[in-house]
């Protein structure tokens, strides 16, 4: 096991899509991440998140470590000695990478939220759970219509002309996706739409924060392509980094280590 001293946190985000995964050390560095599917039941992925763990020598019952679960899943970690909401974990989170004070912007795989800092803490937030069109979801599906990953979604919709897909339903869209292809319009100008439609719903999402800076966290942080239209059409910076798509985990670990410190 690694050497510890004092206390840590091991905080367990299980999202719709993925699971992650962070471990604090008792002075709040990062220690160790994991990142998996979370697969057709949270239980399970619960179950393999603690094999994880007590694999790379952070076992959940050391008497050393605290756990808190947050996200999607989150009643599903029998192990876990706290429960924190999504919001409240990525605020925590994100202000930890990018400051106290900001609009973070997280987009799930089945929801996108957009949390406002404000001395990092979250002083109000806004979701979009009622529809996957402005969700990551909506990017694997038409990734698999096209035929391609969803990097290679973005690295054509890139070389692609701005083609516009208006239907606010995915079952809709799908079919508008559909009926491109029977025309023959270039898989590259298909794709742009694509990317294009998604970041609309984002933006006007955060468009409804009082304003930047923005933090992109969750699965599309280290998507260049989606960061670069977002910029173009909250007209502001985003910032994102690597570990943003822990942010959740993060937030969920520094709960976990104030409990075992």
């Amino acid at each position: 096991m690694p050497a510890m001293a004092g206390g840590y946190g091991i905080g367990v985000d299980i999202g719709s899509t993925a699971t992650k995964v962070a471990v604090l050390d008792a002075g709040g560095a990062i220690v160790h991440t994991e990142l998996m599917p979370t697969g057709f039941s949270s239980v399970d992925a619960a179950g393999r998140v603690e094999g994880a763990l007590r694999a790379a020598g952070f076992p959940v019952d050391d008497p050393d470590a605290r756990v808190v679960a947050t996200g999607y899943g989150r009643i599903a970690v029998p192990y876990a000695d706290k429960v924190v909401t999504e919001i409240t974990c990525h605020g925590i989170g994100a202000a930890r990478l990018f400051g106290p004070t900001g609009t973070v912007v997280d987009v799930g795989g089945q929801d996108t939220k957009v949390i406002q800092l404000k001395g990092g803490r979250v002083a109000k937030f806004a979701m979009n759970d009622k529809c996957a069109a402005g969700t990551g979801r909506f990017l694997e599906i038409m990734a698999d219509r096209l035929g391609v990953s969803q990097a290679e979604l973005s690295a054509l919709a890139r070389e692609g002309s701005e083609t516009k897909i208006s239907s606010m339903c995915t079952v809709f869209a799908e079919s508008e996706v559909i009926s491109l292809i029977g025309r023959g319009v270039p898989r590259s100008d298909i794709a742009r739409g694509v990317i294009d439609s998604v970041v609309a719903r984002v933006a006007a999402l955060a468009g409804q924060s009082s304003g930047g800076p923005f933090f992109l966290t969750g699965g599309l942080c280290e998507n260049g392509f989606v960061i670069e239209r977002l910029r173009a059409m909250l007209g502001s910076p985003v910032t994102t980094c690597p570990e943003a798509r822990y942010a959740g985990a993060l937030g969920a670990a520094d709960r976990a280590r104030a409990l075992a410190c």
